[in-house]
């Protein structure tokens, strides 16, 4: 299974700039990001304490229903 950061590097690079790419990017740039978790609630709490930007908790909580759905067998 990918990690939450592997996953979230599909948005990098998008043409369209929204929330999800600015989240990624960020993420990608922030070395203490958690790049390894599976861990919703360890990704949250880095982010509460770490927002980039005013909507990255909203914009993780979407993400990441994305993410456990693709994790889905």
């Amino acid at each position: 299974m990918k990690s939450f950061y592997q996953f979230m590097m599909r948005y990098r690079g998008n043409k369209q700039i929204d929330h999800a790419r600015k989240l990624a990017d960020w993420m990608f740039y922030d070395h203490d990001f958690p790049k390894h978790s599976h861990d919703y609630y360890e990704i949250s709490s880095y982010l509460e304490w770490h927002a980039p930007f005013p909507e990255a908790i909203a914009t993780y909580d979407e993400v990441w229903e994305e993410y456990k759905e693709e994790a889905k067998p």
